[in-house]
């Protein structure tokens, strides 16, 4: 079991950034893969972006060059570095975990980009 617990959402405006972190309630050494999706009103939830535990970063190419995910194995956490924010970047941010074939999930922090 991991339990999974997020914070960093807010409301900002256009242009504007946040950093998201989810902390796992396990090593983050013992963790598969660690990552993040969005998921906005009446969307289907999308991939933002994963890391496998000591590969490389993937980015959904909405988010390239603009979000930067670390992931951080002594400290159990993941972060999410999200720069020059969009209106489209409003959504609903959920972490999770991959742990023996089983995913994990956060509740979800809400980031908002709003004028």
């Amino acid at each position: 079991q991991v339990q999974l617990v997020e914070s960093g959402g807010g409301l900002v405006q256009p242009g504007e950034s946040l950093r998201l972190s989810c902390t796992a309630s396990r090593s983050g050494f013992s963790i598969d893969t660690m990552g993040w999706y969005r998921q906005a009103p009446g969307k289907q939830r999308e991939m933002v972006a994963f890391a496998k535990r000591y590969g490389s970063r993937v980015y959904a190419d909405s988010v390239k060059g603009r979000f930067t995910m670390s992931r951080d194995n002594v400290k159990n956490t993941v972060y999410l570095e999200m720069n020059s924010l969009k209106f489209e970047d409003t959504a609903v941010y959920l972490c999770y975990a991959e742990l023996s074939q089983t995913t994990y999930w956060g509740q979800g922090t809400q980031v908002t980009v709003s004028s």
